[in-house]
């Protein structure tokens, strides 16, 4: 009975050791709380991505996004995964795994301190620093469910990458002004996006941008103009202060609401755009209305 007892601790003492070498998936582990949204701590990565020697690789939805970044002569597989805690709070785990030199991370970590560690600490906490510094120039507020009101437009269609959707809106917004008032068209209401396609995994979209319009006989022709109506529709409705690159961001705060109020929505945004940034000025008075319609 000894000798059984005996075999069972070493087989189990070395299947850990086996786990802990070669499968156990990372050489260092990174946890915090941050006050953002899954989706938006996400999209905020992405961002801060471009000012590392940095590639993001894979994601799986919101919740969780590999990311690898090089450090002199070796590179770093950084898997953040996020998990909201509330409306405002989630909970961020990182694990780090030194693609090159992994399993003498992992030999020596027992007895002494490893440079991943350290080199993993003050990479996380520079991107906690580069997160809360955006989360202080943006504000969201839900208001709960409204209804989107029906109205005709004139509009450019467009497609690309969901952080150059405002970069969409400025290459179009003269065009559509003088084209609108060459003509003599009366708008009726502040320019808005229409997001008719979003794919969550490739952060891609394709958008209309549009200016609302009185409709009449005598509409210009223009090749790449549009024209349509766009109908009333009830929906979740939030508002968003901020640089409009980033108002997406409340597309996140949304969709949790929806989830909580049990309301099945169309991953359909529309939003709604009262300042002009052109004319610069504090960021965080600049207005926008984001709408989720719900099905």
């Amino acid at each position: 009975m000894a000798k059984k007892i005996l075999w069972a601790v070493v087989v189990s003492l070395v299947l850990v050791f086996v786990f802990y070498l070669f499968l156990y998936p990372s050489d260092y582990k990174v946890t915090f709380e941050a006050k953002g949204l899954p989706g938006t701590i996400n999209q905020t990565l992405k961002a801060w991505n471009n000012e590392v020697d940095g590639e993001i690789i894979s994601q799986d939805g919101f919740d969780t996004l590999e990311q690898t970044i090089k450090f002199n002569d070796s590179t770093h597989l950084y898997t953040w995964q996020f998990d909201a805690i509330d409306d405002s709070t989630s909970a961020v785990t990182v694990y780090i795994k030194d693609l090159d030199n992994s399993l003498m991370n992992r030999l020596k970590k027992p007895f002494e301190d490893i440079p991943i560690a350290l080199q993993s600490s003050k990479t996380v906490t520079d991107f906690y620093e580069f997160l809360n510094e955006h989360l202080e120039r943006i504000r969201i507020t839900f208001d709960g469910e409204s209804e989107l009101r029906s109205t005709y437009c004139a509009y450019v269609p467009l497609e690309g990458k969901q952080s150059d959707k405002a970069k969409g809106m400025m290459q179009n917004y003269n065009l559509l002004a003088t084209v609108m008032g060459n003509n003599n068209v009366q708008l009726n209401g502040p320019p808005f996006v229409e997001i008719t396609h979003w794919d969550v995994q490739k952060d891609s979209i394709a958008y209309n941008f549009c200016f609302p319009i009185i409709r009449s006989d005598k509409l210009p022709d223009h090749p790449i103009i549009k024209y349509k109506r766009i109908f009333a529709k009830k929906a979740l409705k939030a508002s968003y202060n901020g640089n409009y690159i980033t108002s997406d961001r409340a597309w996140y705060t949304l969709i949790k609401k929806a989830k909580d109020l049990n309301k099945e929505v169309e991953l359909t945004p529309i939003e709604y755009f009262f300042n002009n940034p052109n004319f610069g000025g504090d960021e965080l008075k600049w207005k926008a209305e984001i709408f989720l319609p719900i099905k």
